[in-house]
């Protein structure tokens, strides 16, 4: 009987030992989640800040500025520009 008692105590430690441990695992395992959701969300605000900018230096106002500004270009006169057709 004694040896049975003995058996059984130790059955339930290695058991709650093992409670315990998954536990703990799970709740590291929620930790990183919560840590990579919230990276993913800063990455998405980060994504749509940059998708803004990106927007704001392809403005064809800017492009046209620079054009007139840094590289002396103006726009062709009218009476020399072609027109294409569509079979062209």
């Amino acid at each position: 009987m004694r040896r049975l008692n003995l058996l059984l105590i130790v059955v339930v430690l290695v058991s709650a030992i093992g409670v315990i441990t998954s536990q703990h695992q799970a709740r590291k395992r929620l930790q990183a989640l919560e840590q990579e959701r919230d990276r993913s969300n800063n990455l998405e605000v980060e994504f749509g800040q940059l998708q803004l900018e990106m927007s704001s230096w392809a403005a064809h106002t800017r492009i046209e500025k620079i054009a007139r500004e840094k590289l002396g270009m103006q726009p062709p006169d009218m009476k020399k520009v072609q027109k294409l057709g569509v079979g062209q």
